[in-house]
């Protein structure tokens, strides 16, 4: 069994822990990015409690964006955040040779941290998959986080596989652990320790997670509503579990369109009802439409005629 307790530790300031929301990119009718919007988005993110931003993550439509665009997206974003939270840049491409490149191209930009995800559509062995993480990892001294998403990526990172990661790699620090199992959580604690900081990175597990030893969220619907998602995660992490609970029981019908095949399309819906944000997707994505519309919709309104007051600060 491989442990990586008792490596040193980096010296680079811990940037994995709080709410971290993976933001969605913002378009215009002709959907073409509005830089100013996405902006606007991640100062209100950080205005409204959350610790750092995620761009280019899977909610943020990276496989829809050009090279290009994800560029000047992420300068964009660091001039926005002015040093006020990490600007985390997700790091995703169908080849390595591209993922490398993109690394590179956000530690230029001034991105504090990087989120790294195994290739687009390949699904390899552990052989391909360690290669590929580490030729990003060597890229780049930024601290990196591993994005474990077995359910949409098709490769599974084990505890044992992010442990010797770890070993091999000091600015591997963190991992988003969304394989919907929280028992993975114990599971990386125990061969990791404090090595390596542990992120939900599935909003409908966030209160199990967190509860087991999680630091921090990935978040998808703190992109419609972040007070109330960081009043949340502060409760949990404080152990109100009474306040906890009742935000958790309110949020749930919210947290889960995170989990289904169309949730950027549901969480951007979420963003547009509550008045922060347009549900304009890139195809191959579409607007949801007719009898699923109307669901969603129903839900949405529901949690918001019922949206209690915030006590957090922030």
């Amino acid at each position: 069994m491989v442990y990586c307790i008792h490596m040193a530790k980096s010296v680079t300031k811990n940037i994995w822990q709080g709410v971290i929301p993976a933001v969605t990119t913002q378009f215009d009718r002709d959907l073409k990015i509005e830089m100013s919007k996405c902006a606007e988005h991640a100062r209100w993110m950080l205005d409204s409690g959350c610790t750092g931003i995620v761009a280019l993550g899977s909610l943020g439509e990276a496989a829809a964006l050009e090279l290009g665009e994800k560029r000047e997206l992420l300068s964009t974003l660091v001039k926005a955040v002015e040093g006020r939270g990490p600007m985390i840049a997700g790091i995703s491409a169908l080849t390595t040779k591209e993922a490398v490149a993109l690394a590179r191209d956000a530690e230029a930009a001034g991105c504090a941290g990087l989120m790294v995800l195994p290739p687009y559509v390949y699904k390899g062995d552990w052989d391909e998959m360690r290669a590929h993480v580490a030729a990003i990892l060597r890229a780049t001294k930024l601290p990196c986080m591993l994005y474990n998403n077995p359910v949409a990526y098709g490769t599974d990172f084990l505890p044992e596989q992010i442990a010797t990661l770890a070993g091999a790699h000091e600015n591997l620090q963190a991992v988003k652990e969304s394989s919907t199992d929280a028992r993975r959580v114990t599971a990386i604690g125990a061969l990791c320790g404090d090595r390596i900081k542990i992120l939900v990175g599935v909003d409908d597990c966030v209160v199990e997670g967190v509860g087991v030893g999680a630091v921090g969220w990935i978040a998808g619907v703190t992109n419609a509503l972040p007070r109330e998602t960081v009043e949340m995660f502060e409760a949990v992490r404080r152990g109100d579990k009474e306040h906890a609970m009742a935000l958790y029981q309110w949020l749930l019908p919210l947290l889960r369109m995170d989990t289904v095949p169309k949730f950027v399309q549901l969480i951007k819906l979420q963003q547009q009802e509550a008045g922060h944000g347009s549900e304009w997707v890139r195809p191959p994505r579409l607007v949801v439409s007719g009898a699923e519309r109307e669901h969603a919709l129903a839900i949405i309104h529901a949690a918001l005629k019922t949206r209690p007051t915030p006590v957090a600060a922030g």
